[in-house]
């Protein structure tokens, strides 16, 4: 059995088991549906760290917990979960895995949009389990691939505009080919350690200080 599924840290966000009035018919197919899922998990060997409920403390209990996977087990109060999971993992992005028996599917577009790798329903069988959060991990890295590329090229683009002002700003002043004023550029970052924009902003940065 794979390593990384071994050491894969889930956490359940989902309603208590315990249920108040045992004529909720609602309450109990709730808990039901959370005792399945657990179960459900702990038959295919995953580790499932802690349960939590979806309020204001949650961010912070994430945080201490440090899983590698959240899935949310809600059904009617599914919106509601999800934005406090979102808002939870804003700052530190996990998988996300939605298990639901509701088939009011209106809110998926929503779902997706706000972070969430798999929306099930009525998934809970154990043999799908494993499946499902494969998927979602892959799908999570991969479009955490994504968002690095573009975060790189969206900072490469603007290093290469940072670059050419500093580029222009030496020709003007000290009457360099364009040539020279990169060589110039590259030469000091090397001597400083520093990258070629990071040399090209502190330059900018200066002039802009001194007028």
């Amino acid at each position: 059995m794979n390593e990384h599924k071994q050491a894969l840290r889930i956490v359940v966000i989902a309603p208590e088991l315990a249920v108040a009035d045992p004529r909720d018919r609602h309450a109990l197919r709730l808990a039901e549906r959370s005792r399945m899922l657990r179960i459900g998990l702990l038959e295919n060997n995953l580790n499932l760290v802690a349960v939590l409920p979806a309020d204001t403390f949650l961010s912070e209990r994430l945080a201490q917990l440090q899983p590698d996977l959240v899935i949310v087990d809600a059904e009617s109060e599914a919106r509601d979960a999800l934005e406090h999971v979102v808002m939870a993992t804003r700052d530190a992005p996990r998988p996300i895995v939605l298990f639901t028996n509701d088939d009011d599917t209106t809110h998926v577009r929503d779902a997706v949009a706000a972070g969430v790798c798999a929306y099930v329903v009525a998934g809970l069988a154990p043999q799908r389990i494993r499946p499902i959060l494969d998927v979602a991990l892959a799908r999570f890295a991969h479009e955490q691939a994504l968002r690095s590329e573009l975060a790189d090229a969206k900072s490469e683009l603007k290093d290469r505009k940072t670059i050419d002002r500093a580029k222009g700003l030496l020709m003007q002043r000290q009457g360099l080919s364009e040539p020279a004023a990169y060589e110039k550029l590259r030469k000091t970052a090397m001597e400083k350690g520093l990258k070629l924009g990071e040399v090209a902003r502190r330059m900018l940065e200066m002039v802009d200080l001194l007028g």
